[in-house]
Protein backbone atom coordinates (compact mmCIF):
# COMPACT_ATOMS: atom_id res chain seq x y z
CA UNK A 1 0.00 0.00 0.00
CA UNK A 2 1.67 3.20 -1.15
CA UNK A 3 0.91 6.87 -0.53
CA UNK A 4 0.15 9.16 -3.48
CA UNK A 5 0.64 12.91 -3.63
CA UNK A 6 -2.79 14.48 -2.98
CA UNK A 7 -4.56 16.07 -5.90
CA UNK A 8 -5.28 19.81 -5.77
CA UNK A 9 -8.91 19.04 -4.89
CA UNK A 10 -7.80 16.74 -2.06
CA UNK A 11 -5.54 19.48 -0.70
CA UNK A 12 -8.46 21.91 -0.76
CA UNK A 13 -10.74 19.39 1.00
CA UNK A 14 -8.16 18.74 3.72
CA UNK A 15 -7.59 22.46 4.13
CA UNK A 16 -11.31 23.01 4.65
CA UNK A 17 -11.37 20.20 7.22
CA UNK A 18 -8.51 21.95 9.06
CA UNK A 19 -10.15 25.38 8.87
CA UNK A 20 -7.57 26.76 6.41
CA UNK A 21 -8.33 29.14 3.56
CA UNK A 22 -5.90 28.42 0.70
CA UNK A 23 -5.49 30.27 -2.56
CA UNK A 24 -4.74 28.36 -5.77
CA UNK A 25 -1.12 29.42 -5.38
CA UNK A 26 -1.12 28.05 -1.79
CA UNK A 27 -2.43 24.72 -3.04
CA UNK A 28 0.35 24.43 -5.62
CA UNK A 29 2.96 25.42 -3.02
CA UNK A 30 1.81 23.01 -0.34
CA UNK A 31 1.52 20.14 -2.85
CA UNK A 32 5.13 20.66 -3.85
CA UNK A 33 6.24 20.78 -0.22
CA UNK A 34 4.43 17.49 0.50
CA UNK A 35 6.42 15.48 -2.06
CA UNK A 36 9.33 14.81 0.30
CA UNK A 37 6.97 13.47 2.97
CA UNK A 38 5.18 11.27 0.41
CA UNK A 39 8.55 9.82 -0.60
CA UNK A 40 9.43 9.12 3.05
CA UNK A 41 6.08 7.39 3.66
CA UNK A 42 6.70 5.14 0.68
CA UNK A 43 10.14 4.21 1.97
CA UNK A 44 8.40 2.98 5.14
CA UNK A 45 5.68 1.28 3.07
CA UNK A 46 8.31 -0.74 1.18
CA UNK A 47 9.99 -2.04 4.35
CA UNK A 48 8.99 -5.41 5.88
CA UNK A 49 6.97 -5.01 9.08
CA UNK A 50 8.48 -5.96 12.44
CA UNK A 51 6.26 -8.67 13.92
CA UNK A 52 7.03 -11.70 16.11
CA UNK A 53 7.72 -15.05 14.47
CA UNK A 54 4.89 -17.57 14.73
CA UNK A 55 6.38 -20.56 16.54
CA UNK A 56 3.74 -23.29 16.61
CA UNK A 57 1.86 -24.78 13.62
CA UNK A 58 -1.88 -24.42 13.31
CA UNK A 59 -4.73 -24.40 10.81
CA UNK A 60 -7.53 -21.84 10.36
CA UNK A 61 -9.84 -24.35 12.00
CA UNK A 62 -13.59 -24.32 11.50
CA UNK A 63 -16.71 -22.63 12.73
CA UNK A 64 -18.74 -25.16 14.74
CA UNK A 65 -22.43 -25.58 13.93
CA UNK A 66 -25.32 -25.27 16.39
CA UNK A 67 -25.30 -28.97 17.30
CA UNK A 68 -21.69 -28.62 18.50
CA UNK A 69 -22.15 -25.11 19.85
CA UNK A 70 -25.65 -24.85 21.37
CA UNK A 71 -24.86 -21.82 23.51
CA UNK A 72 -23.06 -20.00 20.68
CA UNK A 73 -19.92 -19.74 22.80
CA UNK A 74 -17.40 -20.80 20.12
CA UNK A 75 -16.34 -18.75 17.12
CA UNK A 76 -13.56 -20.97 15.71
CA UNK A 77 -12.15 -24.31 16.82
CA UNK A 78 -8.51 -24.84 15.89
CA UNK A 79 -6.14 -26.90 18.00
CA UNK A 80 -2.68 -25.35 18.49
CA UNK A 81 -0.40 -27.57 20.54
CA UNK A 82 2.38 -25.97 22.54
CA UNK A 83 5.71 -27.13 23.90
CA UNK A 84 6.30 -30.71 25.03
CA UNK A 85 6.58 -29.65 28.68
CA UNK A 86 5.88 -26.71 30.94
CA UNK A 87 3.61 -25.38 33.69
CA UNK A 88 0.52 -25.66 31.50
CA UNK A 89 1.21 -29.08 29.98
CA UNK A 90 -2.10 -30.92 29.73
CA UNK A 91 -4.17 -27.73 30.04
CA UNK A 92 -6.57 -26.69 27.27
CA UNK A 93 -7.21 -22.98 26.83
CA UNK A 94 -9.77 -20.92 24.89
CA UNK A 95 -9.08 -17.37 23.69
CA UNK A 96 -11.50 -14.50 23.74
CA UNK A 97 -11.93 -13.41 20.13
CA UNK A 98 -10.23 -10.04 20.59
CA UNK A 99 -6.93 -11.91 21.04
CA UNK A 100 -4.72 -12.47 18.01
CA UNK A 101 -3.98 -16.08 17.07
CA UNK A 102 -1.99 -16.04 13.85
CA UNK A 103 -3.64 -17.79 10.93
CA UNK A 104 -7.02 -18.14 12.67
CA UNK A 105 -9.86 -15.72 11.80
CA UNK A 106 -10.88 -13.06 14.32
CA UNK A 107 -13.98 -10.86 14.35
CA UNK A 108 -14.11 -9.43 17.90
CA UNK A 109 -17.87 -9.86 17.87
CA UNK A 110 -18.44 -7.49 14.93
CA UNK A 111 -19.41 -8.27 11.34
CA UNK A 112 -17.30 -5.30 10.21
CA UNK A 113 -14.12 -7.17 11.18
CA UNK A 114 -15.14 -10.63 9.99
CA UNK A 115 -12.61 -12.07 7.55
CA UNK A 116 -9.58 -10.60 9.31
CA UNK A 117 -6.79 -13.11 9.96
CA UNK A 118 -3.98 -12.01 12.34
CA UNK A 119 -0.36 -12.41 11.25
CA UNK A 120 1.21 -12.84 14.69
CA UNK A 121 0.34 -14.28 18.09
CA UNK A 122 -0.44 -12.16 21.13
CA UNK A 123 2.32 -12.27 23.74
CA UNK A 124 0.10 -14.20 26.15
CA UNK A 125 -0.63 -16.79 23.45
CA UNK A 126 3.07 -17.43 22.91
CA UNK A 127 3.65 -17.64 26.65
CA UNK A 128 0.90 -20.21 27.13
CA UNK A 129 2.12 -22.32 24.22
CA UNK A 130 5.71 -22.10 25.46
CA UNK A 131 4.40 -23.39 28.81
CA UNK A 132 2.90 -26.48 27.13
CA UNK A 133 -0.76 -25.43 26.80
CA UNK A 134 -3.02 -26.41 23.95
CA UNK A 135 -5.09 -23.58 22.44
CA UNK A 136 -8.51 -24.99 21.51
CA UNK A 137 -9.65 -21.99 19.49
CA UNK A 138 -11.48 -18.68 19.73
CA UNK A 139 -14.66 -18.01 21.71
CA UNK A 140 -17.24 -15.33 21.09
CA UNK A 141 -17.16 -11.99 22.81
CA UNK A 142 -19.46 -9.00 22.60
CA UNK A 143 -19.34 -6.63 19.64
CA UNK A 144 -16.01 -4.82 20.02
CA UNK A 145 -16.31 -5.83 23.69
CA UNK A 146 -18.83 -3.05 24.32
CA UNK A 147 -21.34 -4.86 26.55
CA UNK A 148 -21.69 -6.42 29.98
CA UNK A 149 -24.53 -8.56 28.62
CA UNK A 150 -24.06 -11.42 26.16
CA UNK A 151 -26.45 -10.32 23.40
CA UNK A 152 -24.44 -8.01 21.09
CA UNK A 153 -22.27 -10.44 19.08
CA UNK A 154 -23.02 -10.20 15.37
CA UNK A 155 -23.61 -13.97 15.18
CA UNK A 156 -26.27 -13.91 17.90
CA UNK A 157 -26.42 -14.09 21.70
CA UNK A 158 -24.28 -16.30 23.93
CA UNK A 159 -26.41 -18.24 26.41
CA UNK A 160 -25.76 -18.71 30.12
CA UNK A 161 -24.22 -22.12 30.94
CA UNK A 162 -26.76 -22.69 33.75
CA UNK A 163 -29.94 -21.51 32.02
CA UNK A 164 -30.60 -21.15 28.30
CA UNK A 165 -32.16 -17.84 27.32
CA UNK A 166 -30.27 -15.95 30.01
CA UNK A 167 -27.20 -13.73 29.75
CA UNK A 168 -23.76 -15.23 30.27
CA UNK A 169 -22.36 -11.77 31.03
CA UNK A 170 -19.96 -9.85 28.84
CA UNK A 171 -17.88 -9.00 27.17
CA UNK A 172 -15.88 -12.22 27.73
CA UNK A 173 -19.09 -14.22 27.35
CA UNK A 174 -17.80 -17.24 25.44
CA UNK A 175 -14.77 -17.52 27.73
CA UNK A 176 -16.97 -17.88 30.80
CA UNK A 177 -19.33 -20.36 29.16
CA UNK A 178 -16.75 -22.85 27.86
CA UNK A 179 -15.01 -22.87 31.25
CA UNK A 180 -18.27 -23.32 33.16
CA UNK A 181 -19.30 -26.20 30.87
CA UNK A 182 -15.93 -27.92 31.28
CA UNK A 183 -15.12 -27.73 27.57
CA UNK A 184 -11.71 -26.21 28.40
CA UNK A 185 -9.64 -25.95 31.54
CA UNK A 186 -8.91 -22.25 31.19
CA UNK A 187 -9.81 -19.23 29.12
CA UNK A 188 -8.53 -15.72 28.60
CA UNK A 189 -10.80 -12.72 29.06
CA UNK A 190 -10.41 -8.98 28.71
CA UNK A 191 -11.59 -6.29 31.11
CA UNK A 192 -12.13 -2.57 30.53
CA UNK A 193 -15.29 -2.09 32.61
CA UNK A 194 -15.65 -5.52 34.18
CA UNK A 195 -15.58 -7.81 31.15
CA UNK A 196 -13.73 -10.64 32.92
CA UNK A 197 -15.54 -10.33 36.23
CA UNK A 198 -19.13 -9.76 35.02
CA UNK A 199 -19.32 -12.97 32.95
CA UNK A 200 -17.50 -14.80 35.74
CA UNK A 201 -20.25 -13.64 38.10
CA UNK A 202 -23.16 -14.47 35.78
CA UNK A 203 -21.70 -17.85 34.74
CA UNK A 204 -20.18 -19.12 37.97
CA UNK A 205 -16.43 -19.19 37.26
CA UNK A 206 -13.32 -17.58 38.69
CA UNK A 207 -12.22 -14.43 36.86
CA UNK A 208 -9.18 -12.31 37.74
CA UNK A 209 -8.64 -8.78 36.47
CA UNK A 210 -4.97 -8.34 37.33
CA UNK A 211 -3.37 -5.08 38.30
CA UNK A 212 -3.05 -2.81 35.26
CA UNK A 213 0.47 -3.22 33.93
CA UNK A 214 0.99 -6.81 35.10
CA UNK A 215 -0.06 -8.81 32.01
CA UNK A 216 1.02 -7.65 28.53
CA UNK A 217 -1.84 -6.56 26.27
CA UNK A 218 0.35 -6.96 23.18
CA UNK A 219 -1.62 -8.58 20.36
CA UNK A 220 -4.99 -8.02 22.00
CA UNK A 221 -7.30 -5.57 20.21
CA UNK A 222 -7.37 -2.49 22.44
CA UNK A 223 -10.28 -0.35 23.50
CA UNK A 224 -8.37 2.26 25.50
CA UNK A 225 -4.86 2.03 26.91
CA UNK A 226 -5.78 3.41 30.37
CA UNK A 227 -8.33 0.67 31.06
CA UNK A 228 -7.13 -2.31 28.96
CA UNK A 229 -6.63 -5.47 31.05
CA UNK A 230 -6.42 -9.14 30.11
CA UNK A 231 -6.41 -12.09 32.50
CA UNK A 232 -7.43 -15.65 33.42
CA UNK A 233 -10.89 -17.22 33.71
CA UNK A 234 -10.97 -20.72 35.19
CA UNK A 235 -13.12 -23.29 36.98
CA UNK A 236 -10.99 -23.20 40.13
CA UNK A 237 -8.58 -20.93 41.97
CA UNK A 238 -5.49 -23.09 41.52
CA UNK A 239 -5.73 -22.98 37.71
CA UNK A 240 -6.31 -19.23 37.85
CA UNK A 241 -3.16 -18.63 39.89
CA UNK A 242 -1.14 -20.99 37.70
CA UNK A 243 -2.25 -19.29 34.51
CA UNK A 244 -1.46 -15.82 35.84
CA UNK A 245 2.09 -16.99 36.62
CA UNK A 246 2.51 -17.79 32.93
CA UNK A 247 0.84 -14.64 31.60
CA UNK A 248 2.44 -11.96 33.77
CA UNK A 249 5.59 -9.91 33.23
CA UNK A 250 7.15 -7.46 30.82
CA UNK A 251 7.38 -8.45 27.15
CA UNK A 252 9.38 -5.47 25.91
CA UNK A 253 6.48 -4.18 23.80
CA UNK A 254 3.58 -3.10 25.98
CA UNK A 255 4.00 0.43 27.41
CA UNK A 256 1.35 -0.35 30.04
CA UNK A 257 3.68 -2.70 31.91
CA UNK A 258 4.50 -1.47 35.40
CA UNK A 259 4.92 -4.80 37.13
CA UNK A 260 7.62 -5.64 39.61
CA UNK A 261 9.09 -9.15 39.65
CA UNK A 262 6.27 -11.65 39.09
CA UNK A 263 5.78 -13.89 42.14
CA UNK A 264 4.73 -17.53 42.17
CA UNK A 265 1.04 -17.01 42.78
CA UNK A 266 0.45 -20.69 43.41
CA UNK A 267 2.46 -20.39 46.64
CA UNK A 268 -0.52 -18.48 48.07
CA UNK A 269 -2.71 -21.58 47.78
CA UNK A 270 -3.47 -23.67 50.84
CA UNK A 271 -2.55 -20.96 53.34
CA UNK A 272 -5.04 -20.10 56.05
CA UNK A 273 -6.57 -16.64 56.37
CA UNK A 274 -6.52 -16.29 60.15
CA UNK A 275 -6.07 -12.64 61.01
CA UNK A 276 -6.57 -11.42 57.44
CA UNK A 277 -8.55 -8.15 57.51
CA UNK A 278 -11.37 -7.88 54.98
CA UNK A 279 -13.46 -4.74 54.58
CA UNK A 280 -17.05 -5.22 53.40
CA UNK A 281 -17.57 -2.19 51.15
CA UNK A 282 -20.89 -0.70 52.28
CA UNK A 283 -21.52 1.17 49.02
CA UNK A 284 -20.96 -1.99 46.99
CA UNK A 285 -24.31 -3.28 48.29
CA UNK A 286 -26.20 -0.03 47.60
CA UNK A 287 -26.10 0.19 43.81
CA UNK A 288 -29.29 1.07 41.95
CA UNK A 289 -31.25 -2.06 41.11
CA UNK A 290 -29.28 -4.28 43.51
CA UNK A 291 -31.08 -7.56 44.22
CA UNK A 292 -31.60 -8.38 47.87
CA UNK A 293 -30.93 -12.08 47.29
CA UNK A 294 -27.59 -11.32 45.62
CA UNK A 295 -26.55 -9.04 48.49
CA UNK A 296 -27.59 -11.68 51.00
CA UNK A 297 -25.55 -14.41 49.29
CA UNK A 298 -22.46 -12.20 49.32
CA UNK A 299 -22.94 -11.27 52.98
CA UNK A 300 -23.27 -14.97 53.83
CA UNK A 301 -20.02 -15.58 51.98
CA UNK A 302 -18.38 -12.86 54.07
CA UNK A 303 -19.55 -14.67 57.21
CA UNK A 304 -17.95 -17.85 55.89
CA UNK A 305 -14.64 -16.00 55.48
CA UNK A 306 -14.99 -14.81 59.07
CA UNK A 307 -15.57 -18.41 60.19
CA UNK A 308 -12.25 -19.28 58.55
CA UNK A 309 -10.46 -16.78 60.79
CA UNK A 310 -10.60 -13.55 58.81
CA UNK A 311 -11.47 -10.29 60.55
CA UNK A 312 -14.43 -9.02 58.58
CA UNK A 313 -15.74 -5.47 59.15
CA UNK A 314 -17.83 -2.99 57.21
CA UNK A 315 -16.04 -0.04 55.62
CA UNK A 316 -17.45 2.98 53.80
CA UNK A 317 -15.90 4.64 50.74
CA UNK A 318 -18.55 7.15 49.57
CA UNK A 319 -16.65 7.99 46.39
CA UNK A 320 -17.29 4.44 45.16
CA UNK A 321 -20.77 5.57 44.13
CA UNK A 322 -19.28 8.22 41.83
CA UNK A 323 -16.80 5.85 40.20
CA UNK A 324 -18.98 4.78 37.23
CA UNK A 325 -19.43 8.45 36.32
CA UNK A 326 -15.65 8.96 36.41
CA UNK A 327 -15.18 5.88 34.23
CA UNK A 328 -17.64 7.15 31.59
CA UNK A 329 -15.52 9.85 29.85
CA UNK A 330 -12.48 7.56 29.85
CA UNK A 331 -14.37 4.59 28.44
CA UNK A 332 -16.46 6.60 25.99
CA UNK A 333 -13.86 8.95 24.55
CA UNK A 334 -11.06 6.41 24.75
CA UNK A 335 -13.15 3.90 22.80
CA UNK A 336 -14.16 6.52 20.23
CA UNK A 337 -10.74 8.03 19.62
CA UNK A 338 -8.55 4.95 20.06
CA UNK A 339 -10.53 1.92 18.95
CA UNK A 340 -12.78 3.50 16.34
CA UNK A 341 -11.25 6.70 14.92
CA UNK A 342 -7.75 5.39 15.69
CA UNK A 343 -8.31 2.10 13.81
CA UNK A 344 -7.84 0.10 16.99
CA UNK A 345 -4.65 1.71 18.25
CA UNK A 346 -4.49 5.46 17.83
CA UNK A 347 -1.12 7.14 18.30
CA UNK A 348 1.50 8.16 20.83
CA UNK A 349 2.55 4.94 22.49
CA UNK A 350 5.48 2.60 22.00
CA UNK A 351 3.38 -0.47 21.34
CA UNK A 352 3.59 -3.39 18.93
CA UNK A 353 1.02 -2.25 16.37
CA UNK A 354 -0.87 -4.75 14.25
CA UNK A 355 -0.99 -2.86 10.99
CA UNK A 356 -2.96 -5.73 9.46
CA UNK A 357 -5.66 -5.26 12.09
CA UNK A 358 -5.60 -1.50 11.60
CA UNK A 359 -6.11 -1.91 7.85
CA UNK A 360 -8.96 -4.38 8.34
CA UNK A 361 -10.69 -2.40 11.08
CA UNK A 362 -10.79 0.80 9.00
CA UNK A 363 -13.59 -0.77 7.00
CA UNK A 364 -16.11 -0.11 9.79
CA UNK A 365 -16.60 3.36 8.32
CA UNK A 366 -18.30 1.90 5.27
CA UNK A 367 -20.41 -0.50 7.34
CA UNK A 368 -21.31 1.62 10.37
CA UNK A 369 -25.00 0.77 10.22
CA UNK A 370 -24.14 -2.84 11.06
CA UNK A 371 -22.33 -1.91 14.30
CA UNK A 372 -24.00 -3.02 17.53
CA UNK A 373 -26.33 -0.56 19.23
CA UNK A 374 -23.88 -0.27 22.15
CA UNK A 375 -21.02 0.64 19.82
CA UNK A 376 -23.20 3.13 17.96
CA UNK A 377 -24.20 4.84 21.22
CA UNK A 378 -20.62 5.16 22.46
CA UNK A 379 -19.40 6.29 19.04
CA UNK A 380 -22.14 8.90 18.64
CA UNK A 381 -21.74 10.39 22.09
CA UNK A 382 -17.94 10.22 22.06
CA UNK A 383 -17.85 12.03 18.71
CA UNK A 384 -20.32 14.66 19.97
CA UNK A 385 -18.16 15.32 23.02
CA UNK A 386 -14.97 15.54 20.95
CA UNK A 387 -16.57 17.90 18.42
CA UNK A 388 -17.86 20.27 21.09
CA UNK A 389 -15.44 20.00 24.01
CA UNK A 390 -12.34 18.18 22.81
CA UNK A 391 -10.66 15.74 25.24
CA UNK A 392 -10.86 17.93 28.36
CA UNK A 393 -13.36 15.66 30.16
CA UNK A 394 -11.27 12.58 29.40
CA UNK A 395 -8.30 14.39 30.92
CA UNK A 396 -10.23 15.56 33.96
CA UNK A 397 -11.63 12.07 34.57
CA UNK A 398 -8.11 10.62 34.51
CA UNK A 399 -7.02 13.32 36.97
CA UNK A 400 -9.98 12.67 39.29
CA UNK A 401 -9.41 8.91 39.10
CA UNK A 402 -6.26 9.48 41.16
CA UNK A 403 -8.47 10.74 44.01
CA UNK A 404 -10.63 7.64 43.67
CA UNK A 405 -7.52 5.45 43.72
CA UNK A 406 -6.36 7.18 46.88
CA UNK A 407 -9.73 6.52 48.54
CA UNK A 408 -9.42 2.78 47.96
CA UNK A 409 -5.73 2.83 48.90
CA UNK A 410 -6.60 4.53 52.21
CA UNK A 411 -9.00 1.70 53.06
CA UNK A 412 -6.44 -0.87 51.94
CA UNK A 413 -3.98 0.55 54.48
CA UNK A 414 -6.29 -0.94 57.14
CA UNK A 415 -7.70 -3.91 55.24
CA UNK A 416 -5.92 -6.58 53.23
CA UNK A 417 -8.91 -6.90 50.87
CA UNK A 418 -12.20 -5.21 50.05
CA UNK A 419 -15.31 -7.36 49.48
CA UNK A 420 -18.57 -6.65 47.63
CA UNK A 421 -20.90 -8.23 45.05
CA UNK A 422 -19.21 -8.50 41.66
CA UNK A 423 -22.49 -7.62 39.98
CA UNK A 424 -25.43 -6.27 41.99
CA UNK A 425 -27.72 -8.57 40.02
CA UNK A 426 -27.70 -12.15 38.80
CA UNK A 427 -27.99 -13.02 35.10
CA UNK A 428 -30.98 -11.48 33.33
CA UNK A 429 -33.02 -12.88 30.43
CA UNK A 430 -31.50 -12.16 27.03
CA UNK A 431 -33.32 -9.36 25.18
CA UNK A 432 -35.89 -10.59 22.67
CA UNK A 433 -35.00 -10.16 18.98
CA UNK A 434 -37.56 -7.33 18.77
CA UNK A 435 -36.44 -5.62 22.00
CA UNK A 436 -36.30 -1.85 21.94
CA UNK A 437 -32.97 -0.11 21.67
CA UNK A 438 -33.52 1.13 25.23
CA UNK A 439 -33.86 -2.42 26.58
CA UNK A 440 -30.94 -3.65 24.47
CA UNK A 441 -28.70 -0.93 25.93
CA UNK A 442 -30.00 -1.40 29.48
CA UNK A 443 -29.14 -5.12 29.40
CA UNK A 444 -25.62 -4.19 28.28
CA UNK A 445 -24.63 -1.73 31.00
CA UNK A 446 -26.78 -2.32 34.09
CA UNK A 447 -24.36 -4.66 35.86
CA UNK A 448 -21.06 -2.73 35.88
CA UNK A 449 -21.15 -0.21 38.79
CA UNK A 450 -18.98 -2.34 41.10
CA UNK A 451 -16.55 -3.58 38.47
CA UNK A 452 -15.78 -0.47 36.38
CA UNK A 453 -14.15 1.50 39.24
CA UNK A 454 -11.19 -0.85 39.46
CA UNK A 455 -10.42 -0.56 35.76
CA UNK A 456 -9.65 3.14 36.24
CA UNK A 457 -7.92 2.73 39.62
CA UNK A 458 -6.07 -0.36 38.33
CA UNK A 459 -6.44 -2.44 41.52
CA UNK A 460 -6.51 -6.23 41.08
CA UNK A 461 -10.02 -7.64 41.48
CA UNK A 462 -11.33 -11.19 41.27
CA UNK A 463 -14.84 -12.60 41.01
CA UNK A 464 -15.51 -15.94 42.66
CA UNK A 465 -18.83 -17.80 42.75
CA UNK A 466 -20.54 -17.83 46.15
CA UNK A 467 -23.98 -19.33 45.72
CA UNK A 468 -27.02 -19.75 43.48
CA UNK A 469 -30.23 -17.72 43.33
CA UNK A 470 -33.09 -19.05 41.20
CA UNK A 471 -30.71 -21.46 39.48
CA UNK A 472 -28.20 -18.75 38.56
CA UNK A 473 -24.76 -18.01 40.08
CA UNK A 474 -23.87 -15.10 42.35
CA UNK A 475 -20.43 -13.53 42.25
CA UNK A 476 -18.37 -12.16 45.14
CA UNK A 477 -15.56 -9.72 44.31
CA UNK A 478 -12.30 -9.39 46.23
CA UNK A 479 -10.16 -6.30 45.59
CA UNK A 480 -6.54 -6.01 46.67
CA UNK A 481 -3.62 -3.64 46.75
CA UNK A 482 -1.78 -3.00 43.50
CA UNK A 483 0.32 -6.03 42.51
CA UNK A 484 -0.95 -8.03 45.50
CA UNK A 485 -2.81 -10.74 43.61
CA UNK A 486 -1.29 -13.23 46.07
CA UNK A 487 -3.55 -12.08 48.91
CA UNK A 488 -6.63 -12.35 46.71
CA UNK A 489 -5.68 -15.90 45.72
CA UNK A 490 -5.00 -16.84 49.34
CA UNK A 491 -8.49 -15.73 50.43
CA UNK A 492 -10.24 -17.09 47.32
CA UNK A 493 -8.64 -20.52 47.71
CA UNK A 494 -9.53 -20.72 51.39
CA UNK A 495 -13.12 -19.83 50.52
CA UNK A 496 -13.23 -22.36 47.67
CA UNK A 497 -11.99 -25.15 49.93
CA UNK A 498 -14.63 -24.35 52.57
CA UNK A 499 -17.44 -25.91 50.55
CA UNK A 500 -19.21 -26.31 47.24
CA UNK A 501 -20.22 -22.81 46.14
CA UNK A 502 -23.37 -24.09 44.42
CA UNK A 503 -24.82 -25.24 47.75
CA UNK A 504 -23.83 -22.19 49.80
Amino acid sequence: MSVALPTPDQVRAVAEQCGLALSDEDVVSFRGLMQGSVDAYNVVAAMPDEVPVVKYPRTPGYRPGPEENPRNAWYRKSSVKGAASGKLKGKVVALKDNIMLAGVPMMNGSSTLEGFVPDFDATIVTRMLDAGAEIAGKVHCESFCMSGGSHTNATGPVHNPHKMGYSAGGSSSGSAVVVALGEVDMAIGGDQGGSIRMPASFSGVYGMKPTWGLVPYTGVMPIEIFIDHTGPMTANVADNALLLEVLAGDDGFDPRIKSPVVPDYTRSLGLDIKGMKIGILKEGFEQAGAEAAVNESVREAAKRLASLGAIVEEVSIPMHMLAPAIWTPIGTEGMTQTMMMGDGYGLSRSDLYSTALMDAHRSWRGQADSLSETTKLMLLFGTYINNNFGPRYYGKAVNVSRRLTAAYDKALETYDLLLMPTTPIKATPLPAPDASREDYIARAFEMLPNTAPFDITHHPAMSLPCGMVDGLPVGLMLVGRHFDEQTIYRAAHAFERSGDWKSM
